[in-house]
């Protein structure tokens, strides 16, 4: 079984503090894993708080900018790459809203959280700031490129 050479997207995604002291880093990654998207690279670490004012950068004219910023450096966080097809697009779908309460049932939000302040999970909302996110938190030479088997299974 071999298709025809897919265009492969990359997303950022971020296991936030709250969801690594609640242990879901493992669920998370079951899940979009299990969707078909593939890691490419993956970073447990605490970031700074300067660190993170660069990675919310765009939401800096917002009245919860430095309290995201503070709360985002409190812990521990799991960075994440994923790599497949529309990646970006159908992660952001795993997730669900921004405010859990507003995400369905069977989204990640949906159903591991309650609070908008402790949505437990970051993901990057367009292609452009993916590639601004995943340049932020990995260099060049810790983004693994592979072909897994079970891609032919995956992508027609």
């Amino acid at each position: 079984l071999s298709g025809p050479a897919v265009n492969m997207e990359r997303t950022f995604v971020a296991v936030k503090p709250d969801g690594v002291q609640r242990g879901l880093c493992g669920e998370i990654i079951k899940r979009l894993e299990q969707r078909g998207f593939r890691l490419v690279a993956a970073k447990f670490t605490q970031a700074s708080e300067e660190h993170m004012k660069k990675h919310y950068l765009d939401l800096k004219d917002k009245p919860f900018y430095a309290g995201l910023c503070k709360y985002m450096s409190s812990g521990p966080v799991l960075a994440t790459v994923w790599e497949g097809q529309n990646v970006v697009k159908l992660v952001r779908m795993m997730l669900g809203e921004t405010n859990p309460a507003d995400s369905r049932p069977g989204s990640i939000r949906g159903d591991l959280c309650i609070d908008i302040g402790r949505n437990i999970v970051h993901g990057s909302d367009t292609l452009e700031n993916a590639k601004a996110e995943i340049d932020l938190w990995f260099k060049v030479d810790q983004l693994v490129s592979y072909t897994p088997c079970a891609q032919a299974w995956l992508y027609e």
